[in-house]
Parts: C-alpha cells; structure tokens; sequence
C-alpha cells in the first residue's frame, strides 16, 4: 500500500515540527492511540486499537525515527503486532515546508499487512487507511489550534481581508465610443444622409 497527502497548517514549521515529536501529542491525535511512551532514542513503544471492516484488534508496536533533520523532515518506520488479527508494517516520511500562511505538512506512506487484516481485501484496508490519515491532520489541526490560537486567527483575519477584496464591486469601466457611432446613431446612417443631401444639392443646382 501506497499513499501521500499533505496538508496546509497556520503554524510555523518550528511549532508543527516540536508537536509532531511530542509522545503527548501524537497520543492524542493518532486514531485509537491510548500508549506512545518514549523507549529509547528517537524510539516510541505505541498501544492502539483498530477495527477495519469485522476485524476488531489491539496492536502493539513500535516506531523509529531517522533520517532526522529537524525542523525539516524525518524518516519513519513502524512495526505493529494485533494477535491473530495480523500484524502491520512500514515507513513515512514527513516533511514540512514553510510558507507565506504557515507550513505545509506532507507525507508519503508505504506499509504492508499480513493475517486476518490482509484478507479484507486491498480496497478495503486502503480506504480505512486514507481515514485513518485524514483523521490524524484533522485532530492534529485542532491540537495546534489549542495551543497556538494566535497563529489560527491571524490566518482566519488575513483569509477574510482577501475575501473581502474578492467581493468588493469593481469600478465601472469606462466604455469606449464607438467609432462606427455617432451620437448614438450608426455611421452608416450618418454617411448615407449625408450622400442622399450631396445628391439634392448637386441636382438643385443644375
């Protein structure tokens, strides 16, 4: 399985980079999380529950970091074991990227399952994945809203500036005289009057 998103975030990449390293905030935004405890460096033992389609489990793993170059990216590999539900395994890597309204957060996924879990189906597992990642930037999102709420309403202030432009009314544009018009009447019928009065003239005149 395959996968890669990303998602636009109002902090800067330093705040979202100390938040995507911290135990407490992954636990709270990894679906189904109740353990992410430190064992070693750069090491994370983590507790979930899962269910995708009938399949109920509670898996235990572990995930590593490398590839570390903070507060840019970082490499991550994980490994997790649910009994006879199956077992999963596989990398990301996370990159964030500053920009003019924050920091873009983008990931790419590569993982494989095996037991029960793999004999769902591929379209299946891919989709409950696609929502288990959805799920993680949505709450992750509301984390950092939490603890930098200035950053989200000097966001929320600038999109309503730029909105407001958009929706102001446009002067009106000053409409050109057409040349083939005069006084509101066509040339045309201005040229032919003037013909029809040469023609009077010369044949009074003779």
């Amino acid at each position: 399985m395959e996968m890669q998103a990303s998602r636009q975030l109002a902090v800067t990449q330093q705040q979202a980079w100390d938040a995507l390293n911290d135990p407490a905030v992954l636990k709270v935004c990894i679906p189904g999380c109740d353990k992410v405890e430190a064992s070693g460096e750069n090491q994370y033992a983590i507790g979930m529950a899962l269910k995708i389609g009938p399949v109920s489990a509670k898996f235990k793993g572990n995930i590593e970091l490398s590839d570390i170059q903070p507060p840019v990216s970082y490499k991550l590999t994980f490994e997790g074991q649910g009994g006879p539900a199956g077992f999963g395994k596989g990398s990301a890597a996370v990159v964030l990227t500053p920009n003019a309204t924050g920091c873009e957060l983008a990931y790419s996924v590569q993982a494989s399952v095996g037991g029960k879990v793999a004999q769902l189906g591929q379209r299946l597992i891919d989709g409950a994945a696609k929502s288990m990642a959805e799920d993680f930037f949505k709450r992750f999102d509301l984390e950092m809203q939490k603890q930098h709420p200035e950053a989200y309403a000097a966001r929320d202030a600038a999109e309503a500036v730029k909105s407001e432009s958009k929706t102001a009314v446009t002067p009106a544009k000053a409409v050109p005289v057409d040349a083939t018009a005069i006084a509101g009447i066509p040339r045309w019928i201005w040229m032919l009057g003037a013909t029809v009065a040469l023609a009077v003239s010369y044949w009074l005149a003779n």
